[in-house]
């Protein structure tokens, strides 16, 4: 069961890494990785901006604590020259407390200012691999658009492309009805003249029978006229005009 499960999953993921790379477009790929990657400087340039004011922040209160101690140094010395050891003493305690607070700011002002120093590195480099990938995006994107140009191009002048596989199978059917109607046509034509189809256009009751008898008929009663009117031209020549101008059913006299 293990094996069958392992199989399908094969076969799953080889289906769906087909569907993928089909759907997949490189320029639209190329161009989504850079906006990941600018999306990336971004965050980076915040975290450098977010560093910076809370370092900020930091250097206000060490400020703000340094002018305490000078202030508590001031008063404890007040309270010594007016004999209050008491207050002397609770006015050095609060300089000593600040002055550890001041430490500890301090440490944490180098902590902020060494991490800040290394988001801004990180920047600087990251800026640098993205303007490299930009680079290197715009001529991969060039010369795919100029590969699948050529495929095209080459496609439509073969015929083997998608597009034209139609209009190539269109001319092939228009050639092969052509060629039946052409063909059709010849044999009509000639068991028409074989006498093997019937002639609609004929006088109704003829056969071909009758055809051929009309056809010798036809060609014998031309024959005849045609050596009647040699006779008559030829008669013509050495008699008068009227001979010739005699009608054609009346045969010319023998002897004259």
């Amino acid at each position: 069961m293990a094996g069958l499960w392992q199989r399908m999953t094969l076969i799953f993921k080889s289906k769906t890494s087909k569907m993928l790379d089909k759907a997949e477009n490189p320029t639209e790929t190329l161009d989504y990785s850079y906006e990941q990657m600018l999306s990336q400087l971004q965050n980076v340039k915040r975290g450098v901006a977010d560093v910076a004011t809370a370092k900020k922040r930091l250097e206000i209160q060490t400020a703000g604590l340094e002018q305490n101690v000078v202030k508590l140094d001031t008063q404890a010395r007040q309270a010594v020259a007016a004999n209050r050891e008491d207050l002397a003493r609770e006015a050095l305690q609060r300089k000593s407390a600040a002055q550890q607070q001041l430490q500890d700011l301090d440490a944490q002002v180098k902590q902020l200012d060494d991490q800040q120093q290394k988001l801004i590195d990180g920047q600087h480099t990251l800026e640098a691999r993205i303007e490299s990938f930009r680079t290197q995006k715009e001529v991969l994107k060039a010369q795919y658009s100029a590969a699948e140009a050529q495929v095209k191009i080459g496609e439509a002048a073969t015929g083997i492309g998608k597009g034209m596989e139609d209009t190539g199978m269109a001319i092939q059917r228009a050639k092969d009805k052509t060629d039946e109607l052409t063909a059709r046509a010849s044999a009509i034509d000639e068991l028409t003249t074989a006498g093997a189809l019937e002639d609609f256009t004929a006088p109704p009751g003829s056969t071909d029978l009758d055809r051929q008898l009309a056809e010798i008929s036809s060609s014998a009663q031309v024959d005849q006229e045609l050596a009647q009117i040699k006779a008559e031209v030829g008669a013509g020549s050495g008699g008068d005009a009227k001979q010739i101008e005699a009608p054609a059913g009346d045969p010319p006299a023998s002897g004259q």
